[in-house]
């Protein structure tokens, strides 16, 4: 089955075309095979099956399939009409008007979610979702129509890809190993005064002994990661604008994770005066009057580091000899609200992370890919001695953003490194404590970034997330140093001591 679609519109005229109706007619019969067959298969694409001359309107019907949609093909219509009746008949189009647009698009099921922008009504019948538009020329112009559908659709790949977020698939698994600890790492590290919950919701406060632990992490990555591979260090704004999120595609759908940030209306303290006399009278936040002074959300706190960096490079054409671009930021924290799935340090709403962009030609990008996966390898085996597997992740909306035979031979997609956690059962509950993502032209074509030589231009990502190191570690290994690999524990050194509470 085929999408269809079926427009009935009209052209409002300055003045009646009745007496234009001859020319009209030879108009629309040579548009037939002209206007509407551009770019078109022969016998695909839009047909007016009716179309009349009213008072101050000619009215079109039309149905089409996907080549030439229909409400493309109207607005198709509309400049050498109104060329044809000006230069003619001195009469002009003043606007159009959408009576009636109905879509039809092949799905295994219906929606289940139908409260959607311009959309007055859908169905489902015989293996297609019907939509009933409500929309006008405005919207026509600016291909509202168009995003609808795309939308529709995504939401119809996400419904048939099994309902799962993601395909998985093994890639390499490590040996089994003993682990030396069978407690929950966070309770044990609680009770070490090591961490301890912070005021805030899913946020931790790291003692010397935890931020010694991530140090000692991140100069693993320095050493055997960043200098290796050639990265330099960058640092990326933490507050992310909507114009960011719109480039790189978080805005699709980013609405349910974010910790959302709203400026004041203005600084102006007599704006405020009353809610600072409100708390200093009852010693309370006045939360419900603060909201009224506060503007709409300019953005949201980090929510993935790489975004954020991206307009560095947006608009502009990189030198040949400047790829591959290899750069990491570590400059501060990155937020996510997780709901009702936070636990202990490895699911948090804020967490630290150094995160690694690497950018180039497609083959460069992949080759660079493989070099990470080796040199991580090397981490996990030789200084942590983890159990760990990687696996290949191939999320489902690549299918939407037509990436789906890249993702199948495993060059666009995402690399999980998970590891057992011992205390959550006999098999343990393998956590993922790092990734690798190849993306693709996402971001160059998002942030409209060429190269020199004018070939394509890819790009790729890793975060290492030092709280999911952490609990990964520990989870194994325990906090006794006699208890860790010798490699790493020759790194990490001497541990401070706990600060004594009386």
């Amino acid at each position: 089955m085929e999408p269809y679609f079926h427009l009935k519109g009209s052209f409002k005229t300055s003045s009646p075309a009745l007496e234009a109706r001859g020319d009209i007619e030879k108009f629309i019969e040579e548009a037939k095979s002209t206007i509407l067959q551009k770019g078109v298969p022969a016998g695909r694409g839009a047909k007016i099956i009716a179309w009349e001359v009213r008072d101050s309107s000619i009215f079109f019907d039309i149905e089409s399939d996907r080549y030439l949609r229909a409400h493309d093909a109207f607005i198709r219509l509309r400049k050498p009409l109104a060329g044809m009746l000006g230069k003619k008949y001195k009469i002009g189009i003043r606007g159009a008007e959408v009576e009636e647009f109905t879509v039809k698009l092949p799905s295994e099921r219906e929606l289940s979610q139908t409260k959607i922008p311009y959309v007055r009504g859908t169905g489902f019948t015989d293996g297609m979702i019907t939509l009933s538009l409500e929309l006008g020329e405005a919207e026509l112009e600016n291909k509202v129509p168009d995003r609808i559908i795309s939308l529709i659709e995504d939401k119809i790949a996400a419904q048939s890809f099994g309902g799962k977020a993601e395909h998985w698939s093994l890639l390499w698994e490590s040996p089994k190993k003993e682990m030396k600890f069978s407690g929950d790492p966070t309770v044990e590290a609680e009770k070490r005064g090591w961490i301890k919950r912070a005021a805030g919701r899913g946020q931790w406060i790291h003692g010397a002994q935890m931020t010694h632990i991530f140090r000692t992490f991140e100069q693993i990555v320095i050493d055997e990661v960043i200098k290796p591979l050639g990265y330099v260090e960058m640092i990326f704004p933490k507050l992310v604008p909507w114009d960011v999120w719109k480039h790189s595609g978080h805005a699709k759908g980013i609405y349910p994770e974010i910790y959302y940030v709203s400026p004041p209306k203005t600084r102006d303290p007599a704006f405020w005066e009353d809610v600072i006399d409100y708390y200093k009278v009852t010693l309370e936040v006045p939360l419900d009057l603060i909201a009224q002074k506060i503007d709409k959300p300019l953005g949201g706190m980090c929510y993935a580091q790489c975004p954020s960096f991206w307009p560095f490079l947006q608009g502009k054409t990189i030198a040949d000899d400047s790829f591959p671009i290899k750069v990491f930021d570590r400059s501060g924290t990155s937020h996510r609200y997780e709901s009702g799935g936070i636990h202990g340090m490895e699911r948090v709403d804020e967490f630290h992370r150094i995160e690694l962009v690497f950018i180039g030609t497609p083959d460069q990008v992949l080759a660079h890919s493989k070099q990470m996966q080796e040199c991580y390898k090397h981490i996990f085996n030789d200084i942590l001695d983890l159990e760990w597997r990687m696996a290949w992740v191939t999320p489902w909306f690549m299918a939407q953003e037509g990436m789906t035979g890249l993702a199948e031979k495993k060059d666009v997609g995402t690399i999980d490194f998970e590891a057992p956690l011992p205390y959550r059962g006999k098999e343990g509950e393998w956590l993922e404590f790092q990734n690798l993502s190849v993306n693709g032209d996402k971001y160059p074509k998002g942030f409209n970034v060429k190269l020199q030589s004018g070939k394509e231009v890819w790009s790729g990502c890793s975060g290492v997330g030092l709280e999911r190191w952490a609990s990964v570690f520990f989870a194994q290994k325990g906090f006794e140093p006699e208890d860790w690999p010798l490699k790493f524990r020759e790194r990490a050194g001497d541990i401070p001591k706990s600060i004594r509470f009386m």
